[in-house]
């Protein structure tokens, strides 16, 4: 036999045996307890923000057309000036400055696609009037 036919030969059935092997196993699921910090001023900041909005029934449900369900907390007041103040150093090292309706919007991720899953703030063009809306991944059980 040829190099080159033995070579394909050997390919197609090596192929073919990794297209056919049993799924590996999974590994059990590890139920032990998360490990935590302490929380940084930045927590303390989406905690303010989270906590003003659940007390004002600031939250409305969503999704993104592709599985994931959210909740999007909207908050306004201190706890915005004080999300929307200090993403102004972060949103602009990493690029997630934008406009839109007149306000100028500032994220905590850069965003990819669309705002499905960003926590944003933003604000008029004078800088005030902040509005904050954090999205909280909240899967399946959300919509039963």
């Amino acid at each position: 036999m040829k190099p080159v036919a033995a070579l394909a030969l050997i390919f197609t059935l090596t192929s073919a045996a990794c297209a056919t092997a049993p799924e590996a196993p999974s590994m059990a699921p590890n139920y032990a307890a998360v490990p935590t910090q302490d929380p940084t001023p930045n927590a303390r900041i989406y905690a303010a923000c989270l906590e003003q909005a659940a007390a004002a029934g600031a939250y409305r449900r969503t999704d993104d057309g592709r599985g994931a369900e959210f909740l999007l907390f909207t908050c306004t007041g201190a706890p915005a000036a004080a999300f929307a103040t200090a993403l102004i150093p972060w949103s602009e090292r990493i690029g997630s400055v934008f406009q839109r309706d007149g306000r100028t919007f500032r994220s905590t991720a850069k965003v990819q696609a669309d705002l499905f899953g960003v926590d944003a703030c933003s604000t008029d063009a004078a800088g005030g009037d902040p509005v904050c809306i954090l999205s909280f991944n909240a899967g399946d059980f959300l919509d039963q």
